[in-house]
């Protein structure tokens, strides 16, 4: 889709009647208690003022649902809202029907709102999956307007699982210049018509460091940034990575994570310059699929 210069582009999440700015909110990181309220609804008020309609989150991601509930309300209506249930609901055993159910129910609570726009089975194994119970609480929900999207988030074995069982609204996967393995579940969803999220779509930026990094959420993909040998040209790294995972075709919006607003405007002005040149991605997928095509999708 073609949008003015500095604009996020809105795009249709698959055919669920949901539209999504082509960046989105990751909202982990204003989950910790360390951070000051005021800071957090600054952060959430310039989500929104930049023109970012998708704001993720978990019940694993600290006081974020709460946070998202206090300060989005206002704006409610003018935002899409995505968290991920499955565990941690206290008394319950996790990946069971009644923990998918409590969770949406307390997490309907905790974001203030009637109904959540995309909930996703966080993480969830192959064979909880194929049990089906957790599904079945997922369907329940939507069909009593508590959720709009089922959806599932995850990567390798249980995704592919997901986007072929015809179970799911959405999808949410890893996707970025050094995990490229989930092409063909992409192509797949957005031929079924769901929508997708691509997840850090940054690769936890690798070209911060000179060094093999420890302790930074990282290795991995610094290794693979290191194998693959892109040649990124005249952009910043930060730029090609962006432009790479958000506008891919059969993504419908990437979602970066951060407490900082200044990080927040930079990664919105990113995104809206628009899809990167063919011949830069096609080069891009080429290292990929001459060095990567072993290797799984981080977790």
């Amino acid at each position: 889709m073609a949008t003015a210069p500095g604009k996020l582009s809105v795009r249709a999440f698959g055919r669920t009647g949901l539209s999504v700015s082509s960046l989105g909110l990751g909202a982990g990181e204003i989950g910790g208690a360390a951070l000051e309220e005021r800071d957090v609804e600054a952060l959430l008020r310039t989500a929104v003022d930049c023109g970012i309609t998708l704001i993720d989150t978990a019940r694993s991601y600290g006081l974020s649902e709460e946070r998202i509930g206090r300060f989005m309300a206002p704006v409610r209506d003018a935002v899409v809202l995505s968290t991920k249930v499955g565990y941690g609901v206290e008394g319950v055993a996790d990946w069971t029907g009644e923990c998918v159910r409590l969770g949406i129910d307390q997490a309907l609570v905790r974001l203030a709102t009637d109904r959540i726009d995309i909930v996703h089975l966080h993480s969830c194994p192959t064979d909880v999956l194929e049990r089906g119970d957790v599904i079945t609480a997922l369907h329940d929900a939507r069909r009593a307007g508590k959720i709009r999207c089922a959806a599932y988030s995850g990567d390798n074995e249980a995704l592919a699982w997901a986007a072929a069982s015809g179970q799911f609204d959405s999808l949410q996967l890893s996707w970025n210049l050094c995990d490229q393995h989930a092409a063909a579940v992409i192509e797949r969803a957005c031929e079924a018509g769901l929508g997708v999220i691509a997840k850090r779509p940054l690769a936890n930026a690798p070209w911060r460091f000179d060094h093999r990094p420890a302790g930074h959420e990282a290795e991995l993909y610094w290794d693979r940034w290191r194998a693959l040998e892109i040649d990124p040209g005249t952009l910043p790294w930060d730029e090609l990575a962006a432009r790479f995972a958000a506008h891919d075709a059969g993504v419908s919006s990437a979602i970066i994570g951060t407490s900082q607003i200044p990080h927040l405007c930079h990664n919105a002005e990113l995104v809206a310059r628009g899809a990167l040149p063919e011949a830069v991605v096609a080069a891009v997928r080429a290292r990929f699929l001459a060095i990567g095509t072993t290797w799984p999708a981080r977790i």
